[in-house]
């Protein structure tokens, strides 16, 4: 048989990059994307990849990334992200922008511009990278609970929509997760992030990565709609137990 493709957003880190791994060792090839293209390249090398510039939230990016695609069987959306925790009385329309263009709009650009290739696959997949923030709302998470209901929404609209079409639509909602999520919400505030995680063992990307490749590697009648992942420490999305 043909070597199976699959296409990873926000794949020069974390969650992105170690899927990338996981799918490449179960024999996938994995198309890369990113913005950052030198850490792409490295992470296509290791594991025999294609890396492509990606910015999910430039159309003419999208359009460039995809065009350079000739076949997709599975697309894993995981670029997104969180920028502040601000409330809604002081949120920061600039951050909540950012927040819908990465998280809601780039996870459109990229299944629609995929979408004709999963079809024609005969077996697509699309897995949605969502959150716990998906499905509970919490204090100073407005943007980024905004964004991540609405990705859920999407990603069941979508399944609904493909119904009796070859593409089985996924979503996997992690909890607390270290990786460079909390940088970035904090603004590169290192001793910040750093506190999220304390006195506590949060699940690592790798843990992520074994959720979407046991979903990639179901046989073509099982879809896996929705999966949970929460630290063992933690039972929802502020209540977490920490050692002293």
């Amino acid at each position: 048989m043909a070597q199976r493709t699959a296409v990873v957003t926000g794949a020069s880190s974390g969650i992105g990059a170690a899927s990338a791994r996981a799918l490449a060792a179960d024999g996938w090839h994995v198309i890369l994307g990113a913005r950052r293209v030198d850490r792409l390249e490295a992470l296509a090398e290791e594991i025999g990849g294609t890396a492509l510039r990606l910015d999910v939230t430039d159309q003419e990016s999208v359009d460039a990334f995809c065009a350079a695609i000739e076949s997709c069987d599975l697309l894993l959306n995981n670029a997104g992200g969180a920028l502040g925790t601000s409330s809604i009385a002081e949120g920061d329309v600039d951050e909540w922008q950012w927040m819908y263009d990465v998280n809601v709009l780039g996870t459109l650009r990229v299944t629609k511009a995929l979408l004709p290739q999963l079809v024609a696959s005969g077996d697509g997949q699309v897995i949605n990278i969502g959150s716990i923030a998906a499905r509970e709302p919490y204090k100073g998470g407005g943007g980024y609970n905004a964004a991540k209901h609405a990705v859920a929404a999407m990603t069941r609209v979508l399944r609904i929509e493909l119904l009796g079409q070859p593409v089985r639509v996924s979503e996997i909602d992690p909890g607390m997760v270290e990786t460079e999520f909390s940088l970035v919400r904090f603004g590169g505030d290192a001793e910040k992030a750093a506190k999220v995680y304390e006195g506590v063992t949060p699940m690592s990307a790798e843990d992520i990565a074994d959720a979407v490749r046991w979903v990639a590697s179901r046989p073509k009648h099982v879809n896996i709609d929705q999966i949970l992942m929460l630290a063992t420490a933690q039972t929802s999305a502020q209540v977490v137990h920490r050692e002293a």
